[in-house]
């Protein structure tokens, strides 16, 4: 996939505003409203999840973008994990939601939540919200995670916090770690390629290519206890910057804390 153009040439602000904008809005206010309807008798989710993903896909689909799944291997290797990945674009939960082929919740910023349809599955399905800038809120959060992990239900997180400015990867929270320690389940590093120069942050207009996304080796967290979440959250970052193969740089540091 080449690079995105900076200006962005009129064709494809046209198809964005023409083509793409108009029918990626129209296919969420539908799958949204079957799902919402769909939340009174589906108590468990998993109705809801599928149609996040017929969603999901439809998206995707619109952009014009390929999707290619790298490590599916490592995505079945744990019955129960969380799963971890850069955060580079709004597009990277429809990628994700297209790309797994499982039932999972997810942690996301609580601004969501207020979003028409978005905000209402994100609420009707059991999808957890945080806060980062509220410590208290953030643990609570985080019990939540850990409770649904111990009964059965895979998360995914985005360890960054928020998107990449830039597209490079940023300093990780330790929310994703102290999950999967507390609650003594594998951390799967994952990889999103292409989704910056889709869609990066503070622009509205798409750019098609090949989007990827990858699946490195899960780490276990067996035995492992709460005082070691920052030795893993650097060893999930260092993880998932290998998949991304972007440039290692030595001022790079890991953000300690538990959001």
């Amino acid at each position: 996939m080449s690079p995105r153009p900076n200006p962005m040439p009129r064709r494809y602000r046209w198809r964005t505003n023409v083509f793409h904008g108009p029918l990626m809005t129209l296919a969420t206010v539908l799958c949204g409203s079957i799902s919402l309807a769909v939340s009174l008798i589906d108590k468990q989710g998993r109705a809801q999840h599928r149609i996040a993903r017929i969603w999901a896909r439809t998206l995707v689909f619109l952009t014009g973008c390929s999707l290619t799944v790298r490590g599916r291997e490592n995505l079945r290797k744990a019955p129960v994990a969380v799963y971890a990945s850069n955060h580079t674009s709004y597009m990277d939960t429809p990628v994700v939601f297209a790309a797994l082929p499982f039932q999972f919740r997810i942690l996301a910023r609580k601004e969501l939540w207020p979003i028409p349809f978005i905000g209402w599955y994100l609420g009707r399905s059991g999808q957890i919200p945080i806060d980062t800038r509220n410590p208290r809120a953030t643990l609570s959060s985080l019990g939540v995670g850990v409770k649904a992990l111990r009964s059965g239900m895979p998360l995914f997180v985005f360890p960054e916090g928020g998107r990449t400015p830039n597209g490079e990867l940023q300093n990780f929270l330790s929310g994703a770690a102290y999950l999967a320690i507390r609650a003594q389940v594998p951390l799967v590093p994952i990889a999103l390629s292409g989704v910056y120069d889709l869609l990066p942050i503070h622009t509205r207009h798409l750019y098609s290519g090949e989007l990827t996304l990858t699946a490195g080796e899960p780490i276990q967290t067996t035995g492992m206890t709460v005082r070691q979440t920052d030795e893993l959250t650097g060893m999930l970052r260092a993880a998932i910057h290998e998949l991304t193969g972007q440039p290692q740089s030595a001022s790079e540091q890991t953000e300690v804390s538990l959001a």
